[in-house]
């Protein structure tokens, strides 16, 4: 049901991204290369900032944009009405990613009835849950068990003159 969602909404929120418009969520176009085609891909996904770091978050699981990061780390982060950042990739541990979910969710409160519409495979992104202040689980153990499922990308930028030497 989800990924039929997205099929029809991407495509607006990705053009309103592209455009400078707000999406109402904390959306980001992240564009990276196709691991197959060569061509270049892009998805409106929530962003997560925390401390400085940016982190993105494989909701529906193992999609083409992860596939795509992983067979090359390199992508473009393009924030609505900005100039396109690139940025390098970084795929976190679970347990490293389960403590990152952990500390950006631990000051809301949970919800127990969002987590029983949704059952336990299906999250939103990270960035819903910091918009609507809820969390869902309760014990380091499951954040980490979600990162298994839903892996967790930090975005590290890359300088101007690094991104000039690899051309």
């Amino acid at each position: 049901m989800a990924g039929r969602f997205l099929r029809l909404v991407n495509p607006l929120a990705r053009r309103l991204i592209s455009r400078g418009l707000p999406t109402g969520a904390p959306n980001v176009l992240l564009t990276t290369r196709g691991r197959r085609s060569g061509r270049l891909r892009s998805v409106p996904l929530g962003l997560l900032e925390l401390d400085g770091r940016r982190f993105v978050q494989a909701s529906y699981g193992e999609t083409g944009w992860v596939a795509n990061l992983r067979a090359g780390a390199e992508a473009t982060l393009t924030y609505p009405g900005r100039r396109a950042i690139p940025v390098q990739a970084v795929e976190l541990t679970p347990d490293e990613a389960g403590a990152i979910l952990t500390r950006a969710l631990e000051p809301h409160r949970r919800s127990r009835v969002f987590r029983l519409l949704l059952g336990p495979r299906f999250r939103p992104p990270i960035g819903v849950f910091l918009a609507l202040g809820l969390r869902v689980d309760d014990a380091p153990e499951e954040y980490v068990a979600d990162a298994r499922r839903h892996p967790l990308f930090e975005l590290r930028e890359v300088r101007q003159e690094t991104a000039e030497r690899r051309t």
